[in-house]
């Protein structure tokens, strides 16, 4: 089963960041977000990889070109060619990681329907190059097949930004939660998709509106509640406090 991770977009909202990089690319300690998702993945069974590159795309394709020099230590022989040994292995070596140039300004939509020949008649993973979850994959899956529909995608419920105060009716203060769950459900990704995604996609189209409202009337959508972690890097606050979960040990994502 492979897995398409959707990684070319601006990323306007991150722009301290996404100006010099896309945002797949800003690091959570010392590795990209991608590589976090992609290893989570992998750590349950995906090592086969579609990205979907748009913005600041060779940056995406220089890391994995320079991957093994990059995750390993080097002794490196000046002149002569400039040989080098690699004292270590990488544990990632099992991936295989198939880079497509997507468009620039292309839509969620079109950028999955323009990798539909990498991904074949299978069945696939579907994902956005900058939220972290510890999902459980297998669950997913087993959902996902037991429907026998077009689609599923995993239904989250954020953390609020701010914490809630509870008031009775006569507006005496009850208690504080420091940043509740929202009550509603919203999409956090991770989708499971049958081959019969093609059929709701074009290139011109956005993955979240017409294509998933489709799929929603003709009763070919289903919803994976996940309670647990999930946290979409979208602003400069919500790195720092991904990268404080990843320097205090706390990281939920981290399966390895």
């Amino acid at each position: 089963m492979k897995a398409v991770i959707l990684a070319g977009g601006f990323g306007t909202r991150l722009r301290e960041e996404t100006e010099y990089r896309p945002k797949p690319m800003v690091e959570i300690g010392e590795r990209p977000i991608l590589w976090h998702i992609m290893k989570n993945l992998s750590t349950q069974s995906l090592n086969e990889f579609v990205i979907c590159i748009g913005y600041k795309g060779d940056y995406i394709k220089d890391f994995f070109l320079n991957y093994e020099s990059r995750v390993n230590d080097l002794t490196v022989t000046l002149g002569g060619g400039g040989a080098s040994v690699r004292h270590s292995k990488s544990t990632e070596e099992d991936w295989k990681v198939t880079l497509v140039n997507t468009g620039l300004s292309t839509m969620t939509g079109g950028r999955i329907f323009r990798v539909r020949d990498h991904v074949g008649a299978e069945r696939f993973l579907c994902t956005y190059g900058d939220g972290l979850a510890d999902i459980d994959l297998p669950s997913l899956i087993d959902f996902h097949v037991s429907h026998k529909k077009i689609a599923t995608v995993t239904a989250v419920r954020p953390t609020s930004r701010f914490g809630a105060i509870e008031i009775d009716s006569n507006n005496q203060v009850m208690k504080f939660s420091e940043k509740p769950k929202a009550e509603q459900w919203i999409n956090g990704g991770f989708f499971v998709f049958e081959k019969g995604i093609f059929d709701y996609l074009d290139a011109e189209c956005v993955l979240e509106k017409e294509p998933l409202e489709n799929l929603a009337r003709d009763n070919q959508l289903m919803a994976y509640h996940h309670n647990g972690f999930w946290q979409p890097m979208d602003t400069y606050r919500e790195s720092q406090e991904l990268n404080e979960l990843w320097s205090t040990g706390k990281a939920p994502w981290r399966n390895w």
